[in-house]
């Protein structure tokens, strides 16, 4: 069973040069892509983000606009296809600029052969798999899988940002396994880090998509609602409780919404762990 061709997004507002982009990926003696063509910067950009391109080839005049332009923006939306910048400029550091704001590599229009837009398109495919890694490696947490404590942090302190700037609420949950020193003792820590995992499954498997479930450290967990409010947070942190039950364990929660009181993320979770520790002297399994 053959593999999908893999799907390349290319941006430019000249057909020509659609059309001669597309007889170069007729003549790669490698791997085939299946080439599709966004001529204006607002479609480009509406495709860019469905996240259903393997890697897009970008070029910098488009029209009004420029793609440098649609590429800044597009890293600010999250979008992490890999991009290749095109362009007439022969002088000036247009080329330093696009690998500034995240072009994968660059190329010049009439120097672009078949062979040197394949090799351009393999590099930048691997380049992207060892920095996806990286990433990952850096913001996840091992064990787990789910964000680390730093990158939990970073995300915390964008969404108070968000809330402070538009009005908007954010809810948190720090999450502690009741007894937990019982549990390595009973299992020893293979299975007590067992335990961990499928906790931090049982966490995962009641957030929703646009909630970031924290490995927060030990056996603490930690979930950011957006546009959650503690009534919201409390149902949310209920739900994890009845998942941990499950398990054979239990959790103690504690919850706290950002207003305009707090000063700044560590506020809100500081409020978060007054009721955490709430929980427990109220007997744990429960939230506060």
């Amino acid at each position: 069973m053959t593999s999908p061709l893999r799907r390349v997004l290319l941006i430019d507002d000249d057909r020509g040069q659609a059309r001669i982009v597309d007889a170069a990926f007729a003549k790669f003696i490698g791997e085939r892509f299946e080439l599709h063509w966004a001529a204006t910067y607002e479609d480009g950009l509406h495709a860019l983000k469905t996240g259903q391109f393997s890697a897009c080839l970008l070029d910098y005049q488009l029209g009004p606009r420029d793609g440098l332009e649609l590429l800044r923006e597009a890293v600010r939306l999250g979008v992490t296809t890999p991009v290749i910048f095109l362009t007439s400029e022969t002088s000036g550091d247009v080329d330093t600029q696009a690998l500034i704001a995240g072009a994968m590599d660059y190329l010049v229009k009439f120097e672009i052969s078949p062979r040197g837009l394949e090799r351009s398109l393999r590099y930048a495919l691997r380049l992207h798999t060892t920095l996806s890694e990286l990433r990952r490696l850096a913001t996840r947490d091992p064990l787990t899988a789910l964000f680390n404590r730093r990158e939990g942090v970073r995300l915390l302190e964008n969404e108070v940002e968000r809330s402070r700037g538009h009005g908007r609420t954010v809810s948190v949950l720090l999450i502690d396994i009741d007894n937990f020193k019982g549990v390595n003792d009973t299992l020893g820590h293979a299975g007590g880090d067992r335990m961990l995992a499928l906790v931090g499954e049982a966490i995962k498997s009641t957030a929703r998509d646009t909630d970031a479930v924290v490995r927060w450290g030990g056996d603490e967990f930690a979930v950011w609602l957006p546009e959650t409010d503690a009534n919201g947070a409390r149902r949310c942190g209920e739900a994890v409780v009845a998942a941990v039950r499950l398990l054979g364990c239990t959790v103690s929660i504690g919850v706290a919404e950002w207003n305009s009181s707090r000063e700044n993320a560590n506020d809100l979770l500081l409020a978060a762990d007054k009721a955490l520790y709430e929980a427990k002297a109220a007997g744990r399994d429960r939230v506060a």
